[in-house]
């Protein structure tokens, strides 16, 4: 079956609107990180996973934030990267803040997006990397007796 035209059109739009989301907060922002010597939010998962392992998911996920200005402000993938990966051969599940979109915060479809990637994480029993993009953050840390804090 031929692929018509008016297909075509639509493949080509949404080949670069995933271009556009791609780009997380834009080149300005990225150059910034590079020169502080950090990578961007995919440029870490390129080079964590297998050479185009990337399955993403929830890169169209758009926030539904009102309050304080945020009615209709654009946040692609809604500041977080998440999808599954090979890392020597072997499925990992992953998220990937992108602190070139507002500056790595959290929101509501933020959050679920990660809580999502990493329900699937458990159903297969492949391990979770989550790559933290802010500047001074505090990440749990499993120990005996409890959940501990540690401070990068």
């Amino acid at each position: 079956m031929p692929v018509t035209e008016l297909a075509k059109e639509k493949i080509a739009a949404l080949e670069q609107a995933k271009d556009q989301l791609r780009q997380g907060g834009g080149a300005e922002r990225a150059n910034k990180q590079h020169l502080e010597g950090k990578l961007t939010a995919r440029e870490r998962l390129k080079y964590l996973l297998d050479r185009d392992s990337l399955q993403e998911l929830g890169m169209f996920a758009q926030h539904r934030a009102t309050y304080f200005g945020m009615a209709g402000k654009p946040l692609p993938a809604d500041g977080v990267v998440t999808g599954s990966g090979r890392i020597g051969g072997r499925t990992v599940h992953v998220a990937s803040q992108d602190f070139t979109v507002s500056g790595g915060s959290a929101g509501e479809v933020h959050s679920v997006k990660v809580a999502e990637i990493m329900q699937q994480s458990l159903k297969t029993g492949s391990p979770f990397v989550f790559i933290n993009a802010e500047r001074s953050s505090v990440a749990p840390r499993a120990a005996r007796g409890g959940l501990h804090w540690l401070r990068f």
